[in-house]
């Protein structure tokens, strides 16, 4: 889908929630700032749901930044193993970043 802005993509999202907002019971809806917040407003707002931010920061690998290898935020670390094993990164190169 190409959406023509965050807000059209939130608006698009939330009506494809409504039709399963009876399978939960009490939700809560997380944007990631900056371009999160936009798309899971409308989210909130169509489902009647208090809607939250969660703070992540990308985890960029060593030699290009640009490539995410993980994140990490409110106690919670993900790594793509795989990617870091290809692309040879090494403990003490995960440890800087």
């Amino acid at each position: 889908m190409i959406f023509e802005n965050r807000a059209d993509a939130g608006t698009r999202l939330a009506a494809a929630c409504l039709p399963h907002r009876d399978r939960w019971p009490s939700p809560l809806v997380l944007g990631i700032p900056r371009g999160g917040v936009p798309v899971a407003a409308p989210v909130a707002a169509a489902l009647g749901a208090p809607l939250d931010v969660i703070l992540v920061r990308k985890l960029g690998l060593p030699r290009n930044q640009e490539v995410a290898m993980g994140a990490i935020g409110e106690g919670v670390r993900v790594l793509d193993e795989g990617l870091m094993r290809v692309r040879g990164v090494t403990d003490a190169e995960l440890r800087r970043v």
